[in-house]
């Protein structure tokens, strides 16, 4: 949005009583899409020929600071910022410094997800908007495997932009989805490298969301199955390091690094979820892996404080115990019709 964002516009949404579900969890973390455009293909999260919202529909910055507000005010502590790919969107950047202000002022954490095509360019800006820690998407290291998942060649300029962010001081945290037959056997060599280059790194096993080109059961492979792997080649010690999010970590004994395990499939992480995710239309998904949501961007655009904190509180009274994600045959539907590039990874 041209011009910036005036700190001025938002809605006022005075400090309220804590955003806490049916099921006593607190919810403290929220991932806020600021587009769902992205400009990688990736095979296992969107088709080629991507349909993306018209951009009338998207929130404005301006809107998407308001949210944020909202939900600092009723409790919320870290925001991250995703997409789609996040730094595709114009003046993105304004946005992260308005969040930025917020820092210290109910707010403890700025972060950001991005594909790392763009992150050269926008790596001083983010620290000095007063981001710490990036996650960045990294399946593999090989321009061949590369090019065929993301469709795209476009590694060099990710691996430039994990090398621009650890420049600046940024903390990057690679997130790598672990894929039957493509980078399987590459995951020990990967976790080497980026525990050599200082970086943490964790493996996400593939979330059955949207419809894709292929079969995504043909690349499912279960992290039980990798982390046997690894155990017989490392000593892998389970430690209490909580990033905010689902993972749970071992450290590495002979990389000296640690390792996170995202297991929506095999191992349920629902117990302790503190994390809603806002879309960049003013959704509010209660569950990556259900349908329960509820409309912000109404209230939003009244301009009604009321109603939206009136809708914040008839979320937490439909936001479910757990997920049920499965990929339990060839051939099976996606559990969700819509893609995480919607949603907000």
């Amino acid at each position: 949005m041209a011009g910036g964002i005036n700190s001025e516009s938002a809605i006022y949404v005075a400090a309220m009583n804590p955003l806490i579900d049916n099921f006593q969890r607190p919810i403290t973390y929220m991932r806020l899409s600021v587009t769902d455009r992205c400009d990688l293909r990736c095979a296992y999260c969107m088709p080629e020929r991507m349909t993306f919202l018209p951009k009338a529909e998207i929130l404005t910055l301006e809107e998407l600071r308001a949210l944020a507000l909202a939900f600092i005010a009723r409790g919320v502590r870290k925001i991250r910022l995703t997409g789609g790919e996040p730094l595709v969107r114009r003046d993105m950047i304004e946005l992260v410094r308005a969040l930025g202000r917020e820092l210290g002022s109910g707010l403890d954490e700025l972060t950001l997800t991005t594909n790392g095509m763009r992150l050269a360019e926008f790596a001083p800006a983010l620290v000095d908007a007063g981001v710490r820690r990036v996650n960045v998407s990294l399946d593999t290291r090989d321009r061949a495997l590369f090019t065929k998942l993301a469709r795209r060649d476009g590694l060099s300029n990710v691996l430039a932009g994990i090398a621009a962010a650890k420049a600046v001081g940024l903390e990057v945290k690679l997130n790598t989805v672990a894929l039957k037959g493509l980078n399987e056997s590459e995951l020990p060599s990967l976790i080497e490298w980026a525990h050599g280059e200082g970086h943490a790194i964790t493996l996400i096993e593939v979330m059955p969301l949207g419809e894709v080109d292929g079969d995504r059961f043909d690349h499912y492979l279960p992290l039980s199955a990798v982390r046997a792997d690894l155990e017989a080649r490392w000593t892998l010690t389970p430690i209490a390091h909580r990033s905010g999010g689902p993972a749970r970590y071992v450290e590495v004994a002979e990389t000296g690094g640690r390792l996170g395990l995202i297991t929506p499939l095999t191992n349920n992480f629902c117990d302790g979820c503190n994390r809603v995710r806002v879309t960049a239309t003013g959704q509010l998904y209660l569950c990556l892996g259900g349908e329960a949501n509820v409309d912000l961007r109404a209230a939003l655009r009244a301009g009604d404080a009321r109603a939206l904190n009136s809708a914040l509180d008839r979320s937490m009274r439909i936001k479910p115990e757990r997920h049920a994600f499965t990929i339990d045959r060839p051939g099976a539907a996606p559990a969700l019709a819509r893609h995480m590039s919607m949603t907000g990874g």
